[in-house]
């Protein structure tokens, strides 16, 4: 098989951005197999650049740096490139880097934003329905629904958590159990490392603890079901 070679840098031919009140260049990444080579944006780069992620929920501590983006964009690569010592291709190599590097947490967040904005309208709260939608790209959901435990009532707030498990998003059990695994700035849980390990297994742990009887076969179908979307892409 050709050399496989790879590197992450900084792309001097775009504008810096701001990282959490650093500026620099975007991160890309460069991969090189034989005579062959893409370059794409790293996407540990624009998951963790997000307003979201520049301060914790207690208001301190700091945004993610860009020697950790580039620690967990390496990371991913060393493994896509691990899983086809025999067969490997650029395009395979794309298709992969696209499945395994993507965040459960992040990419059933949105889906979890819209349900809150539907189910506060349904209640007759439009305003603060809107305000959760325009708000929640620059805090973390399962954060502020968390203090909605403090606000709402209890019936309230358990219609809340179990309709959207309904509703098929496993974005609150998800981030939760990924809460108890990841330290602050660092959190998220790639598809990666779901599929490593015992991560399935372990979930399945926190939702004996964690949730309603009754509500983990539906939670465990809704992960099965976004992991079957992003494979198909």
């Amino acid at each position: 098989m050709s050399k496989i070679s790879y590197k992450t840098y900084l792309n001097d031919r775009l504008k810096k951005v701001d990282l959490h009140g650093h500026w620099t260049h975007p991160l890309y990444v460069q991969v090189t197999h034989g005579r062959k080579t893409v370059f794409f944006k790293s996407y540990y780069f624009d998951l963790f650049s997000k307003p979201r992620y520049s301060v914790s929920v207690a208001g301190v501590g700091r945004g993610p740096s860009l020697e950790e983006i580039r620690a967990k964009e390496e990371e991913v690569i060393d493994f896509v490139v691990g899983l086809h010592p025999d067969d490997f291709s650029l395009e395979l190599f794309k298709r992969e880097y696209a499945y395994y590097s993507r965040d459960l947490c992040d990419s059933t967040e949105e889906g979890f934003v819209d349900y809150l904005y539907t189910f506060f309208q349904d209640k007759g709260m439009p305003a603060l329905a809107r305000a959760l939608k325009e708000g929640c790209g620059h805090c973390i959901a399962h954060e502020v629904v968390g203090d909605m435990g403090l606000a709402l009532g209890k019936g309230v707030y358990r219609e809340l958590l179990a309709n959207a498990i309904h509703y098929g998003c496993p974005y609150m059990p998800l981030y939760g159990f990924m809460r108890e695994l990841k330290a602050w700035p660092m959190l998220s849980l790639s598809v990666m490392e779901w599929e490593m390990g015992p991560t399935r297994a372990a979930f399945t742990e926190y939702l004996a603890v964690n949730c309603s009887p009754g509500l983990a076969p539906g939670i465990e179908a809704g992960v099965a079901g976004l992991l079957d979307v992003l494979r198909k892409g």
